[in-house]
């Protein structure tokens, strides 16, 4: 465990077991369901987004935004994200190589699908990317479950990601894709703006880019209080809050 350092606050961030714990107790204790927190966790995904990169400023075919999602939770929260950016009047455009059966999933894709997102078969060229096609990429190919390496065809979408990063903005959900939860990896994605949801993990203290967010304004102050979630005050109805912080390591006993 690692303390984050704000003006008003210290935030309490989670290895990978710690993270796992707290999703198990919001879905048996607190009976969430897993659509539930998903939806959560998306809109708020679509809001900091939306706060970040307004649609009225971006330059590109009229707010056109590609969304990589991947085959677990953290692509379903990419998938209710871009519905929701799609309502706030963005234009999505879904990269899902690999969608598992299940009918959640099946779900999500449908309701894109009906709202007139198209599904790309492909990942789109570095050109294709850089120049007239696309504002911003949403990175929701994996999440804090991920253990690396990276499988040789998700390898592949990362490094041209990588190769993007400093010509278009990659914002990632939850943790950027590939990383690992504690540690990061500095060879690896550098986005622009990273939403934590429910608390930032340990490898955000070596996240540097421009946008830090957290969202997921969802904890029973009970369950924070038993894992001492010291969150900062979400400002009025907002369901995200912009993190301004410094990492302190844990001192030595």
């Amino acid at each position: 465990m690692v303390t984050i350092i704000n003006k008003v606050l210290c935030i309490l961030i989670y290895s990978q077991e710690e993270a796992q714990k707290i999703d198990e107790e919001l879905f048996d204790e607190y009976a969430f369901s897993v659509d539930q927190l998903m939806e959560l966790a998306g809109y708020s995904c679509a809001i900091a987004i939306s706060r970040c990169y307004p649609r009225d400023l971006m330059t590109k075919d009229n707010g056109a935004v590609l969304v990589c999602c991947g085959p677990g939770n953290n692509g379903g929260d990419g998938l209710v994200c871009a519905r929701h950016l799609k309502l706030f009047g963005y234009k999505p455009s879904i990269f899902y190589p690999k969608q598992p059966n299940k009918p959640l999933f099946n779900n999500l894709r449908l309701q894109c699908e009906r709202m007139d997102m198209p599904f790309l078969s492909f990942f789109p060229s570095h050109p294709e990317l850089i120049t007239d096609s696309y504002n911003l990429v949403i990175d929701a190919l994996f999440g804090f479950s991920f253990k690396g390496p990276a499988r040789p065809e998700s390898a592949v979408i990362l490094d041209k990601l990588k190769a993007i990063q400093n010509d278009v903005p990659i914002c990632s959900i939850d943790i950027p894709s590939g990383w690992d939860v504690e540690n990061g990896d500095p060879d690896g994605i550098q986005p622009e703006l990273l939403i934590s949801l429910t608390a930032p993990k340990l490898s955000a203290k070596l996240f540097k880019g421009r946008y830090h967010y957290l969202g997921g304004r969802f904890i029973p102050k009970t369950l924070a209080q038993r894992y001492n979630l010291n969150l900062p005050p979400y400002p009025g109805t907002d369901c995200v809050v912009e993190l301004k912080t410094q990492v302190e390591e844990p001192k030595e006993s």
